[in-house]
């Protein structure tokens, strides 16, 4: 069975399953998930819905915690469509199909956050993190376990750049970024290690968290200029912390800065107890994470066109400079 499947085929799915007339359905060229494929579509009434084929791994709470907090009342997030059996989503050939609302809009990175839209991001994140979830939806939810699986692989990345020689020419800049940055990288592991021992011997209370709230994730619709936090497939329970590193974190992508990004945004979340050692560690660990999929992606691997490989090793470049994401976490460490 191909994935994607063939358009028509999809259309005549759609109809069978959903309540709705689909007329047609677009691709859309975002995501870079070679196992999630998504649409635009237009039905015969003229509503536009987004489409999303899932296949391999399913991570179901991912659907069915964000879809309990919309009917919760959390505004911010964009419901599901159910299927005519009132599922929240429906089983097709060989992948899932989830289908929703479309929402035509900018995320983070295309658009800069209002101070409206601060406001709602501290409201929404507020209730979601009070939510009391069923245990049935609970049972499903990954656990936060401070693993050392990142950390240990970032630190074998560094013998590799230091050992080996490479052919490719980004890999051969991104050793030298591990070559150079050696101590720098063995200190966010060090001090990272060092906060998740801590952490294992607390009783943080965990909470509902969506973990990758990055620009990339907060969706401005153009046509009210609402917010919505999209993209669950991260969720996890752990301590609020999980989530609050982002904001004056150098993630978000806004140019007010750091006291300006905690001043708006804490201003509607209210009045939060953080522990320090936990924001920091979140902060080292999510650097920790993306130097260890850029090596993945980078030394242990040739695929990719040069553009998207060179758009990797600017990334992984990023969090070494002024006031970026490791400026962030060692301030947390300050404050421990």
């Amino acid at each position: 069975m191909t994935f994607p499947p063939d358009k028509s085929d999809l259309i005549a799915s759609l109809n069978h399953l959903f309540p709705i007339q689909a007329k047609q359905v677009e691709l859309l060229p975002i995501g870079a998930d070679a196992n999630s494929t998504v649409y635009k579509v237009e039905a015969q009434n003229r509503e536009l819905l987004f489409l999303k084929l899932r296949r391999g791994v399913f991570n179901r709470p991912s659907v069915t915690v964000p879809a309990y907090l919309s009917e919760l009342g959390v505004a911010q997030l964009i419901p599901p469509v159910k299927t005519k059996t009132g599922q929240l989503w429906a089983d097709g050939a060989t992948y899932k199909m989830l289908l929703s609302v479309y929402v035509d809009g900018k995320n983070g990175y295309e658009t800069d956050l209002a101070p409206s839209h601060w406001a709602e991001f501290g409201r929404a994140l507020k209730k979601i993190h009070d939510a009391k979830l069923p245990i049935e939806l609970l049972e499903n939810v990954k656990r936060e376990s401070y693993s050392a699986e990142g950390r240990d692989a970032v630190l074998s990345f560094l013998d590799l750049a230091q050992n080996r020689s490479f052919e490719d020419p980004i890999s051969q800049e991104v050793a030298a970024v591990f070559i150079d940055k050696r101590a720098e990288i063995e200190k966010l592991v060090r001090r990272a290690s060092e906060l998740a021992t801590k952490l294992q011997s607390q009783e943080l209370e965990r909470v509902a968290c969506h973990a990758d709230l990055h620009a990339g994730n907060l969706l401005i619709a153009e046509k009210d200029q609402a917010l919505y936090l999209i993209d669950w497939d991260e969720i996890i329970l752990a301590p609020k912390e999980r989530d609050l590193m982002f904001i004056g974190g150098s993630l978000l992508a806004s140019d007010i800065g750091w006291q300006a990004e905690e001043q708006a945004f804490y201003g509607a979340y209210g009045d939060a107890e953080i522990d320090a050692a936990a924001l920091a560690y979140y902060r080292y660990e999510r650097i920790i994470q993306d130097i260890f999929a850029y090596g993945k992606e980078l030394l242990l691997s040739a695929e990719g066109t040069p553009e998207e490989r060179r758009q990797s090793l600017m990334y992984l470049k990023s969090n070494f400079e002024p006031q970026s994401t490791i400026a962030a976490a060692d301030r947390a460490w300050g404050a421990i």
